[in-house]
């Protein structure tokens, strides 16, 4: 690992297009990885082990959040701001112990090169009100004080809550935040299966257009009587893709992130413990759907991991292993190879691509990008499809096993005659495959 962090290249921005991240003039590719309660539930030894392992990994943000009173750390509420209590509670001298240890994180963090994506509080926090336009102006200052200097922070506003559900609150604080910190970019995490453009679209505070998929199968689209208000906006399904293709559509234009696609290991419809639960393939169709389609990057969960469960606790969402186990899974070790691909290809000077003749629907969608170097198509379900593309010329040709990254040569294409490719059968596994056209 290089000792150079990408923010000694510059601080993070928009790229020229503004549909991509970049260090001063070098790109960046968002590979996040959710660990909301890392602050609450992890020790300094164990915070360690879990972010040199994304380090190494090749995770590039960690998404996390300061205040959240639903998990507790060392067996007691770290920041019990309940009842009449609000986030100023949380800055009085006997939580001093707790920030100290966010800072530890941070410096840590910065030392392994990873930024954090940070929420200031998790959205239920404004939704109780404990966040309000009483002390908002006082928590930002705090945070611009204590954490607006460091070189690896991001701000994520939200917390898997509507942005029409305090909406002013959460403008009142993106306006704040960008004055007192013009440098740093901010993003607001929504509810499932909605987009931070779906209400914020035309705020100058906000950087990212930001959208969690959710962890719904196309079936599961109406589960709960409190979260029907939803359903007034589009139902994609699993069709993460579709969110991208929205918000690349809109003015003004930005960088498009799936920052909460199905965990790896949670419930399908994620509250029915009796429900199957997403797995490695799962997780790797979502990543390469919304990249392909042109996201900035992509953001990976896991059951365990997000909630950190350390086997002793309360577990939730049946959980079935620790988060120590889980970090070896391998939808987290796999997602680095589609990060390692795009950038194989100059990812920044492309987009969707429209090579593919028959995309498909729903699991069988094939989706294609591409750029002056490659192009690369993902095949979810393995099978045939035809590439046609008049003006890219002539291509080497790859299948690439997305779980390990193998790379096997198919020969020389001439894409503008148009070519029939059928993926190859995988001994054993799922049998989804990434065709990569390099441009001879």
């Amino acid at each position: 690992m290089s000792d150079k962090k990408s923010w000694d290249y510059g601080e993070l921005a928009l790229s020229p297009c503004r549909r991509y991240f970049v260090n001063g003039e070098k790109p960046f590719f968002w590979l996040g990885d959710t660990a909301w309660s890392i602050f609450t539930r992890l020790n300094k030894e164990d915070a360690y082990i879990y972010l040199k392992n994304r380090a190494e990994k090749g995770y590039t943000v960690i998404q996390c959040c300061l205040i959240n009173p639903h998990y507790s750390h060392g067996g007691k509420k770290s920041l019990p701001i309940v009842g009449e209590k609000g986030v100023l509670d949380a800055l009085t001298p006997e939580n001093d112990e707790y920030w100290n240890h966010v800072d530890y994180i941070f410096d840590t963090a910065e030392q392994l090169g990873l930024y954090l994506a940070t929420l200031p509080v998790w959205g239920a926090v404004a939704r109780d009100g404990h966040l309000n336009q009483d002390n908002v102006g006082a928590y930002s200052d705090f945070l611009r004080d204590r954490y607006g200097k460091k070189p690896n922070m991001l701000w994520v506003l939200g917390g898997d809550i509507r942005g029409d559900a305090n909406y002013q609150l959460w403008d009142t604080f993106g306006n704040i935040l960008k004055q007192k910190t013009p440098e740093k970019l901010i993003a607001y995490h929504p509810f499932g299966r909605t987009s931070s453009s779906y209400w914020f679209a035309d705020r100058p505070w906000l950087d990212i257009n930001m959208f969690q998929s959710g962890h719904r199968r196309y079936d599961q689209k109406n589960l709960y009587e409190w979260d029907e208000a939803a359903a007034k906006e589009p139902w994609n399904g699993e069709d993460n893709w579709r969110y991208v293709e929205h918000d690349r559509a809109i003015t003004p234009v930005r960088p498009v992130l799936d920052a909460e696609p199905s965990y790896e290991q949670i419930p399908q419809g994620l509250h029915n413990a009796g429900e199957p639960k997403w797995q490695d393939y799962h997780i790797r169709r979502y990543a390469y759907w919304s990249v392909l389609a042109g996201a900035a990057g992509h953001t990976y969960g896991h059951n365990a991991v997000f909630q950190f469960w350390d086997g002793v606790s309360m577990p939730g969402l049946a959980v079935g292993e620790t988060w120590k186990e889980a970090i070896h899974h391998p939808g987290g070790t796999q997602m680095a190879i589609l990060k390692d691909l795009m950038e194989s290809i100059n990812w920044q000077k492309g987009g969707p691509s429209n090579a593919v003749m028959d995309k498909g629907q729903k699991e069988g969608y094939v989706s294609a990008f591409g750029s002056s170097d490659g192009i690369v198509i993902y095949d979810y379900l393995g099978r045939s499809f035809m590439v046609l593309d008049s003006d890219f010329g002539n291509a080497d040709a790859y299948w690439i096993n997305p779980e390990n990254g193998i790379r096997s040569y198919i020969g020389k294409i001439i894409l503008s005659e148009g070519h029939c490719f059928t993926p190859p059968k995988k001994p054993s596994g799922f049998n989804d495959w990434v065709l990569l056209l390099k441009k001879v």
